[in-house]
């Protein structure tokens, strides 16, 4: 006790002295920081106004900057949520492959994708020199613009600029979330390198394409100001460029895939394959509900927009009610309050706020967000019991339907309270509600372009790689799992993994013809 007290006693004189010397040395030092500014006095009304300029230049570079980085991790809650609603023979490939889209996407959309779609967008006001680059817009006569042509390589047409920079970065994440949604309808069974190709694909062509006719000036988001359609098509933050366009890509896919071997009886029914791994699933879903406040809220792309306030609230009401109906909705029809489902109610309630989340108040939002709850609940077992289509995540009911859902609310529920400018447009954006139905039409024409473009040509897409390259993993692999085949290691190593004689065994399984798999039950 007396050596304790010793050394006590020492680190407390020690601490003393400390303090003192600081006091004492360091006195001329400025805990304020009323000091760190370059004034002198002698500032003109022209250095005062250029100051002014550039601190929000800055502000808004690090809004932009942070909530890309923040969308980013997007990435890691939809690897999560996809790897947990699977099994786990499947573990590594499925995690792997949201890791991969971001690294294919970032190239893709590099190389070609980013001016294709942005190239004549005139840039983003609260960044810098964008309006002089991207200037480049190909156009049809009497419609309008259809593709940019400047910011291939972020090099040529003079793009080298660090404003340019920061909307390419923050514009590549919203692009790879699209790159993300097919996974989850053909996990399980598809070809890895066939999600390569597809990622490339949609990265370089498929997304910027149609973002260009949204986001980028395009022929779309002139409908007002050429054919006075309220503001054109608004899509404040991809419920149709983002969630919808990858919804397409994953209905394509599914159909042309077709359902894991064992999903369908002989009478049609359903077979449930469950996930292996529900927390990592719910762990994921947080993660993106999280994420989500920045993808919506960053996409004011101005720190000074103080509207992105209101945009990160309605968005959290909505992802909250999504999921609390969705659990009730469960809970009350099958007695159990289901955690996938109630997952994906957030999910869905998040994806269809993402439109209108700047254009409504906090009671839109939160019936958009109770009716999204509702309706992925209904086109989960629409889609599988209905159309026979075997999406193992739900991303057909959360980003497809949903995300139609969301571009339609815009022309429903958007208030008039802001939006004033918006594709060359004066006032605020008004939806069917609030006066303006040529607003609503304006958004029914995107959905069309939703089916025509993104459902249509992903759908040749896919079957024009499925007789070239071949999209499916064969049925000795489906059935070992994808994970070592596919990817040279197992998710789970040290664990005996589960195959379920679901899969193969049962004698009831539907006859798939294109596996052709014989002297087995299923093909006998």
């Amino acid at each position: 006790m007396k050596r304790v007290a010793k050394i006590l006693s020492f680190i407390s004189v020690i601490a003393i002295l400390t303090l003192f010397i600081s006091t004492v040395v360091m006195a001329a030092g400025d805990p304020t920081g009323a000091s760190y500014t370059s004034v002198t006095g002698k500032e003109t009304l022209s250095d005062v106004a250029n100051a002014a300029s550039r601190a929000q230049y800055s502000a808004n570079f690090v809004w932009i900057m942070i909530t890309g980085f923040m969308v980013f991790f997007f990435q890691c809650g939809f690897a999560m949520v996809e790897t947990g609603f699977c099994r786990g023979k499947n573990a590594a490939h499925t995690i792997t492959m949201n890791l991969m889209v971001f690294l294919v996407g970032a190239i893709g959309y590099f190389l070609v994708g980013f001016a294709l779609q942005f190239g004549g967008s005139g840039g983003a006001v609260g960044l810098g020199t964008g309006g002089s680059v991207l200037n480049g817009m190909l156009s049809i006569p009497g419609l309008g613009g259809i593709l940019g042509y400047k910011g291939f390589f972020l090099q040529s047409g003079g793009t080298y600029d660090a404003g340019i920079y920061a909307l390419f970065f923050f514009q590549m994440v919203f692009m790879d979330t699209t790159c993300t949604i097919p996974t989850g309808a053909v996990a399980e069974r598809v070809k890895y390198s066939a999600v390569v190709i597809a990622s490339f694909f949609i990265s370089m062509i498929y997304y910027p394409v149609f973002g260009n006719w949204v986001w980028g000036g395009g022929w779309m988001a002139t409908l007002g100001k050429n054919f006075g359609l309220g503001h054109g098509v608004v899509d404040f933050a991809g419920s149709a460029v983002v969630h919808s366009m990858g919804g397409m890509m994953a209905i394509a896919a599914a159909i042309v895939i077709g359902p894991r071997i064992g999903k369908f009886k002989k009478d049609g029914t359903a077979r449930a394959f469950p996930g292996h791994h529900i927390p990592m699933a719910v762990v994921g879903t947080i993660i993106l509900f999280f994420c989500w406040f920045s993808f919506n809220a960053g996409s004011t792309l101005n720190a000074g927009d103080f509207r992105l306030a209101v945009v990160a609230t309605n968005t959290m009401i909505a992802g909250a009610i999504g999921g609390l109906v969705a659990m009730f909705y469960m809970w009350g029809k099958y007695g159990k309050p289901d955690p996938s489902m109630t997952c994906n109610g957030a999910l869905a309630g998040l994806v269809a706020i993402t439109a209108p989340c700047a254009f409504v108040n906090a009671i839109a939002s939160f019936f958009i967000g109770a009716f999204a709850g509702i309706l992925v609940c209904i086109s989960v077992a629409f889609v599988e019991n209905k159309l026979k289509l075997d999406d193992p995540v739900g991303a057909i009911s959360v980003h497809a339907v949903n995300g139609v859902f969301g571009v339609l609310c815009v022309g429903l529920f958007a208030d008039g309270s802001y939006g004033d400018g918006i594709n060359g447009v004066a006032g605020g954006v008004k939806g069917l509600f609030y006066g303006d139905a040529s607003q609503l039409v304006a958004q029914l024409i995107a959905v069309g372009v939703l089916i025509v473009w993104g459902f249509g040509v992903s759908y040749v897409f896919w079957k024009l790689l499925d007789k070239v390259w071949g999209i499916r993993v064969s049925p000795e692999v489906e059935i070992e799992g994808c994970d070592l085949e596919e990817m040279g290691a197992y998710g789970y190593p040290d664990f005996q993994i589960v195959k379920s004689e679901l899969d193969f065994q049962k004698a009831d399984d539907l006859y798939l013809s294109k596996l052709k798999v014989k002297g087995t039950s299923l093909n006998a």
